[in-house]
């Protein structure tokens, strides 16, 4: 795939500065090469610091999911992911392993941020880590840092390798089977 495809936008930026601390909605963020300013992970406060993300995605039908089906509504950044994503689903796994545009920056999912019994207690909310269980979000490689607000646009800039060499073969396929004569019959 050359180009950036389709996509969607941040609908909201969160940090929290400390483990434990209140999440801090942000109108933008700088994301460094070891994850977001002002974050507790890339400061090294974090409380899963041994398997700590660099930045953390989670989409914004996830969460809308999780209010309609409990009336748990943690839009306020309580479900304590940086970046809420709007137009990728609620399970976003589609993203895994592709290099994503987030605003300046570009991100690699790496897996799934699965919720735990951790972010239910600091939220006060029983039942959330249930609620978004398989739709908790992804942990992400920073590529290439940068400057990252609300609004701006979320893409596949690169997709992952297995699907962008799926698309060569399919490409191939269909080539061979045009036959021999497919240069002569298109001009080439």
């Amino acid at each position: 795939m050359t180009g950036e495809s389709a996509g969607g936008s941040v609908a909201s930026l969160v940090t929290a500065p400390e483990s434990g601390a209140p999440p801090e909605p942000r109108d933008a963020v700088e994301i460094r090469p070891d994850g977001v300013a002002g974050d507790r992970y890339r400061l090294g406060e974090g409380t899963f610091q041994l398997d700590a993300c660099a930045v953390t995605l989670v989409a914004a039908e996830a969460l809308a999911a999780v209010r309609e089906e409990t009336g748990i509504d943690v839009s306020d950044g309580r479900h304590r992911r940086n970046v809420v994503v709007d137009g990728f689903g609620d399970g976003m796994d589609d993203l895994l392993d592709a290099t994503v545009a987030v605003g300046d920056a570009r991100l690699r999912p790496t897996r799934r941020r699965p919720p735990c019994a951790h972010v239910e207690a600091l939220a006060g909310e029983e039942g959330l880590a249930g609620a978004l269980t398989d739709r908790g979000g992804l942990c992400c490689d920073v590529i290439e840092p940068g400057r990252v607000a609300v609004g701006d646009p979320v893409s596949v800039a690169e997709p992952d390798p297995e699907t962008a060499g799926a698309a060569i073969a399919d490409r191939l396929r269909a080539r061979a089977s045009d036959g021999p004569d497919r240069a002569d019959s298109h001009g080439e």
